[in-house]
């Protein structure tokens, strides 16, 4: 049990988090064991994300003063949140790790003050992380510029292989 003074350290703790957290995901993490938990805890950290199992009744009233207050609905039963900065990291590993450990449920969160249901929070994991984003791109505009390199070099051997005024088209006599 907590005593006053942990509670008020707790909620003061959760809101900061909430309020100062980009990516905010809510799993249920039932049937878990412990060594399962700290692995998630492990690959989370190693992108900067928190992963933090909660008490949901304390946890609601450290929501009631934040940006996301709209998750409250989501803290029933065995609930666990992850802060972060990338949602799409965040989201990633949750349902990569829920693939392989089914006793991880993802719930919901939010993105940048999105609320996100289950489904979002899976689109958000497909989606590719701004670095993937910026490859594709370089990868597009260097593939663009080649082809317009070549298309420019083309026409230029068409055009050298055309016979020129000077140059003796008629036959010799």
């Amino acid at each position: 049990m907590m005593n006053k003074e942990q509670k008020k350290n707790y909620i003061s703790e959760m809101s900061s988090q909430f309020e100062n957290s980009k990516a905010i995901m809510v799993t249920h993490y039932q049937g878990l064991s412990m060594v399962q938990l700290d692995e998630l805890r492990s690959k989370m950290r190693e992108h900067g994300i928190i992963f933090k199992i909660t008490k949901n009744r304390i946890t609601k009233l450290a929501l009631e003063k934040t940006k996301c207050k709209d998750l409250s609905s989501l803290f029933t039963g065995p609930t666990a949140v992850a802060f972060g900065e990338d949602a799409i990291m965040s989201a990633r590993i949750l349902s990569k790790f829920a693939k392989d450990n089914e006793n991880l449920k993802l719930i919901g969160g939010m993105m940048n003050d999105e609320v996100l249901d289950q489904a979002g929070v899976m689109n958000v994991a497909n989606l590719p992380t701004l670095d993937e984003a910026r490859a594709n791109i370089v990868g597009i505009l260097n593939a663009s510029a080649s082809k317009l390199v070549s298309i420019l070099l083309a026409r230029s051997e068409k055009m050298s292989n055309l016979p020129t005024e000077n140059s003796e088209t008629k036959p010799k006599e």
